[in-house]
């Protein structure tokens, strides 16, 4: 058997299926509930410049998004 054969053969079968695994568990891993606060984070990248004064009414209503935003915003570093 040639080297190269040997190898297609081998990348055909078991590599298509570690690397099928390997999908598998990073998806789990993405999406199990421990990792919740990590998404929540990442879903805020492009708000953390955000200004909150920037709106018209400075946070002043109850149901404010600017107000909720930069509430959520609070301690995070901005990257």
């Amino acid at each position: 058997m040639e080297t190269y054969t040997f190898l297609r053969e081998l990348a055909d079968s078991w590599v298509l299926v570690a690397m099928f695994g390997f999908l598998i568990a990073a998806y789990i891993w993405a999406f199990l509930p421990s990792q919740k606060q990590a998404r929540e984070d990442a879903s805020l990248i492009p708000f953390r410049n955000e200004e909150a004064a920037k709106s018209p009414c400075n946070g002043a209503c109850n149901d404010c998004a600017a107000k909720r935003l930069s509430e959520q915003l609070k301690g995070q570093p901005n990257v």
